[in-house]
Parts: structure tokens; sequence; C-alpha cells
């Protein structure tokens, strides 16, 4: 995790930036939630919401029904949303909100543009037309590490022959995921290799997220937010599909549907954070995945995660904030 020289003051900007699919894991604010009455509020009114106990899977498992995405998609919304509960009643409030994928909801929740109440039922939905837009075994992704995203679109394009292959994931000018359908995604990876990559790898996923095989579902989930009530954001959410700051409540809902098809702009999205002024990245929820993102985006900068009670308080100790103090940016 990349460290600061100095901590940050109440002037310097913060972004908190929120997980996606993949950093779920059993236990997952079972500790915030026992110290923490703010964050056990945030389990309790997603078990009302969807009418089961997604907090018992987060803090007991199984984890087989843990990974399952109409499961694991509000439960990494959860555990992020009462993490970020818990600092902001530390007195640690962001300056911009961002997030990987499914955390882009995370980021509006905090944001005040969609209830968490919504975003908790829309993802568990999200997750459930994105795993049935197409079949188990039709579509896969694959990580293609050490080429530029030029190269790495050039391959797909050979690569499809009249299938889909595309950029799903930009994470990091190091690290690009394509998705599309299985045998075009290995005609990639061969492609990768042969070219100079310095790994090209099948991921273990369900379905082939963020390309246009998933058009049924970004579909289906535009149905479910007309419903959804959107508000002006309180601070700029990054939004993936286009790496640009939105305020606006229908920009906002537009950028969500279209994420669904889109390539997740993640290292343009984190370098308009760093353009605009922020030092600090602060991710909240389960895991490190996006504080790893960083020290290959720009290791000057500050990168914490606060998950659990351990990582909290180490983040406090960075900011330099007393349990009682505030610190707001």
């Amino acid at each position: 995790m990349a460290t600061t020289t100095s901590p940050p003051t109440s002037t310097d900007p913060i972004a908190f930036i929120f997980p996606g699919q993949g950093s779920q894991v059993v236990g997952m604010g079972k500790d915030l939630a026992e110290v923490y009455s703010v964050a056990r509020q945030a389990f309790e009114e997603a078990d009302d919401a969807l009418g089961y106990a997604l907090s018992r899977l987060c803090f007991e498992g199984p984890e087989e029904q843990l990974r399952l995405t109409e499961i694991t998609q509000p439960a990494i919304l959860t555990a992020s949303v009462a993490a970020y509960r818990v600092l902001n009643e530390k007195g640690v409030k962001p300056s911009y909100v961002a997030g990987h994928s499914l955390g882009e909801y995370s980021a509006h929740v905090v944001a005040g543009t969609i209830s968490f109440r919504d975003a908790v039922r829309t993802v568990r939905n999200r997750g459930k037309y994105m795993q049935e837009a197409v079949p188990v075994g039709v579509g896969a992704m694959a990580a293609i590490l050490g080429m530029d995203l030029e190269a790495v679109t050039s391959i797909c394009t050979e690569a499809a022959q009249n299938e889909v292959c595309e950029p799903a994931n930009i994470n990091s000018a190091e690290q690009i995921v394509i998705s599309g359908h299985a045998t075009a995604v290995e005609r990639a990876i061969k492609l990768a290799d042969a070219r100079g990559a310095k790994r090209a790898v099948l991921l273990p996923v369900s379905a082939p997220f963020h390309c246009s095989l998933m058009k049924p579902a970004q579909e289906r989930l535009a149905v479910d937010l007309q419903q959804v009530i959107f508000q002006k954001s309180r601070v700029p959410v990054i939004c993936n599909v286009d790496a640009a700051s939105h305020y606006d409540a229908a920009k906002s809902r537009d950028a969500l549907v279209r994420q669904v098809t889109g390539s997740v702009k993640w290292d343009q999205s984190i370098r308009l954070l760093i353009s605009s002024g922020v030092q600090t990245f602060v991710e909240v929820g389960p895991g490190r995945v996006l504080s790893g993102l960083m020290r290959q985006i720009d290791r000057s900068k500050s990168a914490v995660n606060v998950g659990d009670e351990a990582s909290l308080q180490k983040a406090l100790k960075s900011f330099a904030v007393a349990p009682n103090s505030t610190l707001s940016s």
C-alpha cells in the first residue's frame, strides 16, 4: 500500500473509491457491524430491502453462495456502505467518489444520488440479469498484462472473427481485461502471448461482463433504473463509462445503464481525480484490489483501505484523526 509523507489536512481533497465484484470475502463487514451501530444498521436495512438475511451470508457464508452474482453484488455494496457510514461518523468525508463497476452504485449512495434501499435491490437484479444474459460457458474474460490499450484493442479486433471480443476493464496501463465469446477471448490470449504481453490469462468469472454480449442485461436494467429516483449528487461521481464527473441525475442514470456493456475506464477515472488535485484515495469496502491498482497507476499517491476495524484504525492514524475528532473535505 502506498504511503504519504504527510497526512491530509482539512483542505486536501480525498477520493473514496469503492470495489466491485471479486472483492467479496466471507466475514466482510462483520467486525464493523459488531462495533458500530451505523454499520450494523446498514446490514439490517439491506436484509429488510431484500427479504432475506444478506448479513448472515456476508458474515458466515457459505462462500459458494456469496459468489453467486445476484448475492455478491448487494453484499459488496452493503459492506462498502457500512464502512462508509463508519468513516462518515468519524468525520472523514470525500471530496469525490468513484466505484469500479458495481462499486459505482456504492459511490452514488454515498453521493446521495440514489437511496441505499433502491441501490441494494437494483444491484441484486443487475447481478441476476448479467448472469442470465449469456449461457454459462459461452462467454469468458481474460486479463492482459503489460500491453497498452491500443495494442489490446487491435488484438481484440483481430481475434473477434465475427464474434465479440472487447476491452472490458481498463484497470491501469499495465492491466486490461477483455471480454466476449469464449472462443474469441482464447484467440486473443494467444495473440497477446505472441505479441509480447507479460501475461494473458483467463479469469474465473461466471459471465462476460462489460461487453456487447451484456446487451440483454442492459435493456432489463434500464427498465429498473427508470423506476429509481435519482437526485443531483452532493459530491462529484466519476462514472466508469465516460471517465467523467457527473452531478446530474439523468446523466448518472444513463451512465449506469451504459456501464453494463461499456468498458470500465478505471485508469482514466483515477487520472482524472489526480488531475483534480486528489492526493489521498480511500478504498472503502472489502479487499484491496483498488489500492493495488493505484500502485500501478501512480505510486506517489496515498491509498488506504477501510474494510474492517483494523484497517479503519490504521487509516484514521494515517489521517492523524483521533477517534472522536473530525476531518472533512
